[in-house]
């Protein structure tokens, strides 16, 4: 270790999370360092680049051409049996992004406020005297130095491998991950590009779903997410999404992949603590997830804008201690978490529906009654379903 640098904050990710935590913390006149291991942030992607507009609101900068590809005024969801349930806004409500170019964006954004990054750089592990964390040793192009400071945030994505140098167990049981694989296909027909598709159904993807965003005319992100364990014959996430483009020449017929995304997606809502003495964990490293879609990008935003009040506010009174930083889970879990706990039992329930349970919902569900339970409003939709007779059968599974 030939070489020492000084920081308030060092943070470790330069996605979503890290770089809108950057972002605050420089504006508040924090010394604030981001390493990244990749050499290019924001590549590659692992999502399929959704964002809701009206999430966005409050992080202070304007939707940009640049990383916004498609505007989105509705979504379709198919049963197993090929039903449709859609639902139509007048305004966008949505967008497909770039993401390699938002992320950039929001480096950028990160840098103009006073932050530093160094990109290529990989976090190796956190530096501790007894139980204090005081910064982490990190390697850029064959150096090896540390890298000193008073809190260092984790937002190096799931199975956070500095959270467990630091001493959190971020793993989950296996049934709380989600396999995912997804191609960015050019060529696609006879798809609305002014909506998101969402195909449901064990058939099609058991305890998941397969989506289409267009990303405009005629490309568009095609993806899957499966809870694997659950499939009999042992067929992978890739597996599954190439027999449903294959059954589906109608949209696919001609079309082919431009770039190829997999990896794993945890969907249990929150790891046990995002806290310790001198430390954080932030975004998809704390498994700050959406249960139900595993979308990540605004809640990993948010959960780095929270982190980011909180520890400037430690750092300005001088105490950077694990009672004092608990300020940010609390505010989570009082907040943004217990809509993520709603959603959680929503999952539970839908991962217990039979295809023939999915048909029934899509002959009784409006988009209306789909939106609302997306949105953790799940008491108006089991008092929709005891109202009508044809869900009755369903209710033991919600209840």
């Amino acid at each position: 270790m030939n070489e020492k640098y000084d920081y308030d904050v060092v943070i470790v990710g330069a996605g979503p999370a890290g770089s809108i935590c950057a972002r605050y913390l420089a504006e508040k006149g924090v010394k604030v360092l981001v390493v990244e291991k990749r050499q290019e942030i924001g590549a590659p992607k692992r999502c399929g680049e959704g964002i809701v507009v009206e999430s966005l609101e409050g992080f202070n900068f304007d939707p940009n051409a640049n990383w916004i590809t498609n505007k989105i005024h509705g979504f379709s969801i198919y049963s197993p049996n090929r039903k449709r349930v859609s639902m139509s806004w007048n305004e966008p409500k949505g967008w497909i992004v770039e993401r390699k170019i938002f992320e950039k964006y929001l480096a950028v954004d990160a840098i103009n406020a006073g932050a530093r990054y160094m990109v290529k750089t990989r976090a190796i592990e956190i530096m501790k005297e007894g139980e204090k964390i005081y910064g982490v040793k990190v390697e850029n192009m064959g150096d090896k130095f540390e890298i000193r400071s008073k809190i260092v945030i984790a937002a190096d994505g799931v199975d956070s491998k500095i959270a467990k140098s630091a001493g959190i167990n971020t793993v989950n049981k296996l049934s709380d991950y989600h396999s995912g694989f997804q191609y960015e296909m050019a060529g696609v027909k006879n798809c609305d590009s002014k909506q998101i598709h969402i195909y449901v159904g064990n058939t099609v993807a058991p305890k998941g779903y397969i989506w289409i965003f267009p990303k405009g005319e005629r490309v568009a992100n095609v993806g899957i997410v499966i809870l694997a364990k659950e499939s009999s014959d042992k067929r992978r996430a890739k597996d599954y999404l190439d027999k449903f483009i294959e059954t589906h020449s109608e949209i696919f017929e001609g079309a082919s992949p431009i770039e190829i995304n997999a990896g794993g997606v945890p969907v249990s809502g929150a790891v046990e603590t995002f806290v310790h003495d001198n430390f954080m964990i932030i975004g998809d490293a704390a498994q700050l997830v959406n249960p139900i879609h595993g979308g990540g990008i605004v809640l990993a935003m948010n959960s780095g804008n929270i982190a980011a009040e909180v520890a400037s506010e430690a750092l300005k009174e001088g105490n950077t201690s694990k009672e004092k930083l608990y300020r940010y889970e609390k505010i989570w879990r009082e907040t943004i978490g217990v809509k993520m706990q709603k959603l959680l039992q929503i999952r539970m329930v839908i991962e217990k529906l039979s295809d023939d349970d999915f048909n029934l919902l899509g002959d009784i569900l409006s988009g209306e009654d789909v939106t609302k339970l997306i949105g953790g409003k799940y008491k108006f939709v089991l008092n929709m379903l005891v109202k009508n007779p044809k869900a009755m059968l369903l209710l033991n599974k919600f209840m």
